[in-house]
C-alpha cells in the first residue's frame, strides 16, 4: 500500500525549461489552472443573464458576493471596498482548491506550505504597502498603542513587532496544517478498510468500522474546507483593517 504522504507529491506533467529555469507544469499547477477555469466559467455562466428573479446558479453567485461584501464591510468598513476583488478572488480560489482536493484522484493545492505561504506573504506585503501609502511613517504607531507607559514602550514594541511579523507564518500554517492533516487521516482510514477487508474472516466484517469513520471524516473535512477558506479571508480583512483604519 502507498504511504498517506504520497498524495502530496509534486509530479511533473509537462517538462518545460525557459532560459535555464525549470518552468515545468506539475500536477499542482494543473489543478490551479483547472480551479481558476472552473470558477471563471461558473461565474460567467451564473451572471450571464442577471435576471431579476435569479436561478440557482445566479443565487449562489450573488450569495457568495454578498457574503464577502458583508465580511469586508463589517471588518474594514467602507474603506475596504476597493480591495473587494482581491479578497473575493482569494476566498474563492482557496475554497475551490479545498473542495477540489476532496475529489477522487485529485490534488490538494492548499496542502503545500509553499502555496499557502505565498498567499499569506502577498496579504502581508499588501497590508504593509497600503499602510505606508495611507499613513506614511505614522503607520509605525501601530506597534506602540496610545497610552502605553514610556518604561514599557520597548517591551510592547518588541511584542507587537513579533506578533505582526508572525502573521504570514500563522496564516499559512493554519490552512496548510488543517488540509494536510485531514487528508492524511482519510488516507489512513482508507488503508484500514482495504487491509481489514483483505484479511478475511471476522476481521473483514470489522472493516465496516473504519468505513463509517471515513464517512464521518469526509463530512468533517468538507466542513473544514469551507471554514478554512472563511478564516483566511476573515483574517485578511482584519489585517487590512489595521492598514486602512489605523486610528481604530
Amino acid at each position: 500500500m502507498s504511504s498517506p504522504l504520497d498524495q502530496f507529491k509534486i509530479e511533473t506533467k509537462v517538462p518545460l525549461e525557459i532560459g535555464g529555469i525549470n518552468a515545468s507544469i506539475t500536477n499542482s499547477s494543473l489543478w490551479m489552472f483547472a480551479i481558476v477555469i472552473a470558477l471563471t466559467a461558473f461565474f460567467l455562466i451564473a451572471m450571464r443573464r442577471r435576471e431579476m428573479v435569479p436561478g440557482r446558479a445566479q443565487s449562489v453567485a450573488e450569495m457568495l458576493y454578498e457574503f464577502i461584501g458583508n465580511m469586508i464591510r463589517d471588518n474594514v468598513g467602507h474603506g475596504g471596498r476597493p480591495y473587494f476583488p482581491f479578497i473575493f478572488s482569494l476566498f474563492m480560489f482557496i475554497l475551490g482548491a479545498n473542495y477540489a482536493g476532496m475529489l477522487p484522484y485529485s490534488f490538494t493545492v492548499t496542502s503545500h506550505i509553499a502555496v499557502t505561504f505565498t498567499f499569506a506573504a502577498i496579504v502581508f506585503m499588501g497590508v504593509v504597502v497600503i499602510g505606508f501609502a495611507k499613513h506614511g511613517l505614522h503607520f509605525l504607531s501601530m506597534f506602540l498603542p496610545s497610552g502605553t507607559p514610556i518604561y514599557l514602550a520597548p517591551l510592547i514594541i518588541i511584542i507587537e513587532l513579533i506578533s505582526f511579523l508572525s502573521r504570514p507564518v500563522t496564516l499559512s500554517v493554519r490552512l496548510f496544517a488543517n488540509m494536510t492533516a485531514g487528508h492524511i487521516l482519510l488516507k489512513v482510514f482508507a488503508g484500514f478498510i482495504i487491509s481489514m477487508g483483505a484479511a478475511g474472516g471476522a476481521i473483514s466484517a470489522l472493516a465496516v468500522l473504519p468505513f463509517v469513520m471515513n464517512i464521518a471524516l469526509s463530512a468533517l473535512e468538507f466542513l473544514v474546507a469551507g471554514v478554512q477558506a472563511y478564516v483566511f479571508a476573515l483574517l485578511t480583512c482584519i489585517y487590512l483593517n489595521d492598514a486602512v483604519n489605523l486610528h481604530h
